[in-house]
């Protein structure tokens, strides 16, 4: 592990207070790892700072924590990648055993699971919508995780360079995970600390704004991963709703063979053939998500896999 290319990468906005600690703790417990800060269009120091500390800074103007994470991904060259957050709460310490654990279990992705003791670790209500955000995401997609906000990850080189990175903010941590499970990417979670954020720092989230915005990603994303499902669901709801409206109507007419209620047969041939167009656009779309999943796939194992990495002999560099 220690002569592979490791890019550790911390997306920061006004983190000056602690970025320069965060900084030399990554740099202590993996000496031969290169830190990225993407500084993202921050008011104060954060970057001078950085810079100070020994890290390469890169900066991205647009703001949000998704654009951070694209730029990153995009101009770093490594095989080993990261992710963390500027402002001290992740245990740094564990940053070398996540790395030990993708490449002994041949992993493209570990999660760092956030547990703690402390009261003050997470804003009121978090931790709650991280359970309920959780259980949404096992609902649409059919997959566990037990904590799909951390920004605490271990990536592998071919992972990284065959995510596309769509989202703007703090979604995108759900995209991560979305993406792992259409791509059958092999990951795992590992429990780590998750400790109280440092004096002199805040918290970026804002809840109910970036909580919506998280949801809506959560509809897009199974609209572009499972789409006949999504389609189908709506479809069925729309033939339902048919049904109840029409079923007085067809009950009248095979008793008097008239039809009084025209206003209700329209409604309800109306919602029907709504209804058939949703089954035929969830087909239709199914289709253009397989091919386009096939495509990214091909594209995923044409990379060295963790394995292959852990196997070949050392590489020199120092993860620029």
């Amino acid at each position: 592990m220690e002569n592979k290319k490791i890019a550790v990468v911390l997306p920061c906005f006004n983190e000056a207070a602690v970025i320069a600690n965060v900084v030399c703790d990554f740099k202590t417990v993996l000496p031969g790892a290169t830190v990225y800060v993407i500084d993202n269009n921050s008011t104060d120091e954060t970057a001078d700072v950085a810079r100070r500390a020994g890290a390469i800074v890169l900066h991205e103007a647009l703001k949000g924590k998704g654009n951070a994470v694209r730029r990153a991904f995009c101009e770093i060259e490594a095989d080993v990648y990261i992710m963390a957050d500027g402002d001290g709460t992740y245990d740094h310490t564990r940053a070398a055993q996540l790395v030990r654990t993708m490449f002994d279990n041949h992993l493209d992705m570990v999660v760092a699971t956030r547990h703690t003791e402390s009261k003050d670790a997470y804003r009121r209500g978090h931790q709650w919508g991280n359970i309920l955000f959780n259980a949404v995401l096992r609902f649409l997609f059919g997959e566990k995780f037990t904590d799909i906000f951390s920004g605490y990850r271990v990536f592998s080189r071919r992972f990284v360079k065959t995510f596309p990175a769509l989202s703007c903010g703090f979604e995108i941590e759900t995209e991560l995970s979305v993406h792992a499970i259409q791509m059958g990417i092999p990951c795992r979670e590992v429990p780590t600390v998750y400790f109280d954020r440092a004096a002199g720092t805040v918290s970026k989230l804002k809840t109910y704004r970036d909580g919506w915005r998280i949801l809506l990603t959560m509809v897009k994303l199974m609209k572009h991963v499972r789409p006949m499902a999504m389609f189908a669901a709506i479809g069925g709801v729309l033939a339902g709703l048919s049904l109840l409206i029409g079923a007085p109507v067809i009950v009248y007419f095979l008793q008097t063979h008239t039809v009084p209620r025209i206003p209700s047969t329209v409604a309800a041939a109306s919602l029907m053939i709504l209804s058939a167009i949703s089954f035929v656009t969830g087909i239709i779309l199914d289709s253009i998500t397989y091919a386009s999943t096939v495509n990214k796939r091909l594209m995923y194992l044409s990379h060295r896999s963790p394995y292959e990495l852990k196997q070949e002999a050392p590489v020199k560099g120092d993860g620029a």
